[in-house]
């Protein structure tokens, strides 16, 4: 059993650097995102996902793009905006989904995932929040999209 001095010794390890980068970014965005005039703010969130895709690695930049082209697809009504540095896609402002680049985030593969606001909770009271996405075949990339759709409802 770790004593109270073990678990000092191991909170006091604090965040990580990335950790730390991705708040600063989500800061940022926050700041951004307030000095936005309300008319451009869409064009903007837009563009900020583009360019954040296209600052990824090679292979998550392809992942990237083809997740933004899905959600385009199947939930046009969840609009695009970056969230802790990374693509998302919000509904009223809030986000549903996210792109994390693995190779940004020093992982070994990249995740799509769903906030609360998602609403995938299902009976059994087990259900995931985010997936690895690595070489997804067509029915991967179907499910994704049965999924994506389900959350933007």
């Amino acid at each position: 059993m770790a004593t109270t001095s073990d678990r000092r010794s191991t909170a006091g390890a604090g965040f990580s650097e990335q950790e730390r980068a991705a708040m600063q970014e989500r800061a940022s965005e926050l700041r951004k995102q307030a000095k936005t005039g309300r008319g451009n703010k869409a064009a903007a969130d837009e563009a900020d996902v583009l360019a954040r895709i296209a600052e990824m690695p090679e292979e998550d930049r392809a992942l990237a793009e083809r997740v933004r082209a899905l959600v385009a697809r199947v939930a046009p009504d969840l609009a695009p905006r970056l969230y802790y540095g990374q693509p998302a896609w919000a509904r009223k402002g809030k986000v549903v989904c996210f792109f994390r680049s693995g190779r940004m985030d020093k992982e070994r593969y990249s995740t799509f995932g769903f906030s609360a606001d998602a609403h995938l909770d299902d009976d059994s009271g087990l259900w995931p929040t985010a997936y690895a996405l690595t070489a997804l075949d067509d029915d991967a990339w179907e499910r994704l999209a049965r999924l994506v759709e389900r959350a933007a409802s």
